[in-house]
């Protein structure tokens, strides 16, 4: 049972970068990939929030280590890739996890805050795309891991930019499956469901809505953390040989009420 599983799920060799690991769904999914024996990178723009989070992950199985970036920069976007090729050679796993959430009343959303959440959570997964998926299917083998939301395919009160942005991450994970799915690179996207992350703080400072997203799903709770471990260390494996261009929703079943 133990050499079954093992075969199917482990990350073991793998180089994988997380970007947005130095918090929330980011690294929670960083800290799974490393406990199933890859060498994570994790990137974010705060050094000092990065190295904390590389201390918080566990031993026993990969490696962690950092580079700070400011992923709304695409200039900064190529250095980053840059400086991984130097220092880690080529990349194997791509979770695209950083993201701002803006969400103004779209009549007062100005074009600064669109520009910048578009940059964000769909230039930089794109640019990051094109960097490394083209080597990943060199190599015949390779997996991007997208972090969507509920958003891609519903609106939300001010949604704005940041629905805008999800949406357009899905249909980029159409998009990167198939260019290169045919040489061994997986591409899918996750779709969390109510999560309580430092993205949607002020979200959860409201007790009545809180408890309200969570009567709507089918589980009858909001997501926590720990819930895309399994999942994320599924769409990195070899176990998602034949899962490419999908959407995966973690959520609870609130995408199906």
């Amino acid at each position: 049972m133990d050499d079954f599983l093992n075969q199917l799920f482990t990350l073991r060799g793998r180089k994988a970068v997380v970007t947005g690991g130095s918090s929330g769904i980011g690294e929670s999914v960083a800290r799974a990939l490393c406990a199933a024996g890859a060498d994570v990178v994790l990137v974010a723009r705060r050094s000092e929030l990065l190295k904390d989070a590389v201390a918080r992950m566990p031993t026993g199985g990969g490696t962690a280590s950092w580079l700070g970036a400011d992923l709304g920069d695409r200039a900064a976007v190529h250095r980053l890739v840059d400086q991984l090729e130097q220092r880690h050679g080529a990349t194997d796993i791509l979770v695209n996890s950083a993201g701002v959430n803006i969400r103004p009343p779209l009549d007062e959303l100005s074009e600064e805050d669109w520009d910048r959440t578009l940059r964000t959570n769909l230039d930089a997964p794109f640019v990051l795309g094109q960097r490394l998926g083209p080597g990943m299917a060199a190599n015949g083998w390779g997996r991007i891991v997208n972090i969507a939301s509920q958003q891609s395919v519903r609106a939300f009160g001010n949604s704005g930019a940041y629905g805008v942005s999800k949406a357009g991450l899905t249909a980029l994970t159409r998009s990167q499956a198939e260019a290169w799915s045919a040489r061994g690179v997986c591409a899918n996207a996750i779709a969390p469901g109510f999560v309580h992350t430092p993205l949607n703080e002020a979200v959860f400072r409201d007790p009545v809505r809180t408890e309200a997203m969570a009567r709507r799903t089918m589980t009858g709770r909001n997501g926590v953390l720990a819930d895309f471990a399994g999942v994320a260390v599924f769409l990195a494996s070899d176990a998602c040989a034949y899962v490419t261009g999908q959407t995966l929703f973690v959520d609870g079943g609130f995408s199906s009420t």
